[in-house]
């Protein structure tokens, strides 16, 4: 029987369009298609999967946060307007007239206290990034206070206040509403078993329904302050196979599918499909571990940025999935640096290793993820540095034996990815370039720290001064430089941004998919 319905399926999904039984979704439902086993929990002080993260920012506000009309701006949220105070380390939040939770219950200042001090003494997997501010559960309360209709947020440690924002628009600074939670906690987890099968927001879907593994609804909320969502409904469907994502679009069951494959992507050619490409946040690269001799001479470093092949490989098997990009912040937001100065020159990296008297062959271990795509850009590596005398001995593993020798710093090469925690230039020049102290005892998980490299004191000097100054375009301005002097010159060679594709009914428009999963929109959605 398993065979027949694996070749039923087969079938359908090589018929032509026209000779499949066509369903509809109706006019005002969004109808989904996408693997959410991910999901562990969606209450916002816990949620901290890819899926979750999707339903938190659809379903919550922010004082402040990234919009759908721009996902690369940080606007008014909750707050209609704040004042920074960098030397007091005070930021002052007036609250939005008029806004309402889905209970019909005002938004209050003390909501936003309160969903505060909740992530910070509930203490779960997402407290770390609001806990960057100096807050405790002994002192968030003094923190974090009210003042009439304005939230006054404290903050210890050299930070902008630019840093500040960018952290309180983190997926756990979503403001919940203390009335309808604290009706259901139970010994003491202030709402926290019945957030992670309910919801209790203001943003611009409610929650209708959710049974973990299969389904996911959410409701319009027509009272939203930013205006009601263009369709009445949002159904995610669990169907964790692509391919069986691919058939129910193909027929019309579902208006959208969101993990389907490269070759299933390039393979759509009903022409009531399209596809739609979106970066991302992660930035891939190999790295070279500063405890390996081999790979400490500088000139590896910069003749190394001429032996990827990018185009080769952006071109062919990573078509679709990634593109070209050289610096650590992702394009698409402040701060990035989008110049792509190297391309695959074999005999300049030959000619860089010759007049800097550095002896070839270079033999070293690489180690890799073993899936795809990242078995593929090993191969490509492999075969593009020993053009130059560099060579790898590929060493697959599984995600976690990979991280764990990265996170040991026992590796000698190292294929791997990062993506930021929230979306502040910080998050990723602390990975890429600080790392003060470089001993051993000193773990850090930083990509400096992991492949021992010992950054320059000039340059660690001037990613806390970025992290403290003030005045946003400067601070951007010096994050564009440091990523200038990281990409031309450190053990760390950033090959690419990724990128994310998701087919639809070409009658679907307005879906936005930011850098991060939480930067996915429904909001603006039409079917036309």
């Amino acid at each position: 029987m398993k065979l027949f319905k694996t070749a039923l399926l087969a079938a359908a999904l090589t018929m032509p369009l026209s000779q499949h039984v066509l369903a509809a979704t109706p006019d005002n439902v969004l109808v989904v298609a996408q693997n959410i086993d991910d999901i562990v929990a969606i209450d916002p002080a816990q949620a901290y999967e890819f899926s979750s993260g999707e339903l938190v920012t659809n379903i919550y506000d922010r004082l402040v946060q990234y919009d759908a009309e721009d996902p690369t701006v940080l606007a008014p949220g909750l707050a209609a307007e704040w004042e920074a105070d960098a030397e007091a380390k005070t930021i002052t939040f007036t609250m939005r007239d008029g806004a309402t939770f889905h209970s019909g219950n005002p938004v209050r200042a003390e909501d936003v206290a309160f969903s505060f001090a909740r992530v910070i003494k509930l203490n779960l997997t997402p407290a770390f990034i609001l806990a960057q501010l100096g807050w405790t559960a002994e002192n968030v309360d003094q923190m974090v206070t009210v003042d009439g209709n304005r939230v006054v947020v404290k903050y210890e440690g050299d930070f902008s206040p630019a840093f500040v924002l960018n952290v309180l628009a983190a997926r756990p600074a979503s403001i919940v509403d203390e009335k309808t939670v604290m009706e259901h906690e139970e010994n003491g987890d202030m709402g926290n078993k019945w957030l992670n099968s309910n919801s209790a927001g203001s943003g611009p879907f409610k929650l209708t329904a959710y049974r973990p593994g299969e389904l996911v609804r959410m409701g319009a909320n027509a009272d939203y302050f930013k205006g009601a969502p263009k369709v009445e409904n949002v159904i995610i469907r669990h169907v964790a196979e692509a391919a069986t994502q691919q058939l129910l679009l193909q027929s019309g069951d579902v208006d959208m599918a969101r993990n389907l494959t490269p070759d299933q992507i390039n393979g759509i050619s009903a022409e009531n499909i399209k596809v739609e490409t979106y970066p991302q946040a992660a930035v891939h690269f190999v790295s070279f571990n500063q405890k390996t001799e081999a790979l400490q001479p500088e000139a590896v470093w910069e003749a190394a940025r001429y032996l990827v092949n990018y185009e080769g490989m952006t071109e062919s098997f990573l078509k679709g999935q990634m593109e070209i990009h050289q610096a650590f912040w992702p394009k698409g937001f402040p701060g990035s640096y989008d110049e792509t100065p190297y391309t695959y020159d074999p005999e300049k990296a030959k000619q860089i290793l010759a007049d800097a008297g550095v002896e070839t062959p270079i033999n070293v271990t690489l180690d890799v993820i073993n899936s795809t795509p990242f078995t593929d850009m090993a191969q490509s590596l492999q075969a593009s540095f020993a053009e130059a005398g560099i060579n790898f001995d590929i060493i697959p593993g599984t995600g976690s034996q990979v991280i764990t020798k990265y996170r040991e710093r026992s590796h000698e090469a190292m294929l791997l990815y990062w993506g930021p925690d929230f979306m502040d230039p910080h998050s990723n020049a602390k990975a890429f370039a600080y790392n003060r102290d470089n001993s051993d005892d000193n773990y850090q998980a930083t990509t400096t720290w992991r492949n021992a490299w010992a950054v320059p004191a000039e340059m660690n000097d001037r990613t806390a001064a970025a992290l403290a100054e003030s005045d946003a375009d400067t601070r951007n301005a010096m994050y564009v430089e440091l990523q200038k002097d990281v990409q031309a010159k450190s053990p760390i060679i950033i090959m690419f941004q990724a990128a994310y594709q998701v087919a639809m009914d070409k009658k679907v428009n307005g879906y936005v998919n930011g850098a991060t999963s939480d930067f996915v929109y429904y909001r603006l959605v039409t079917k036309d």
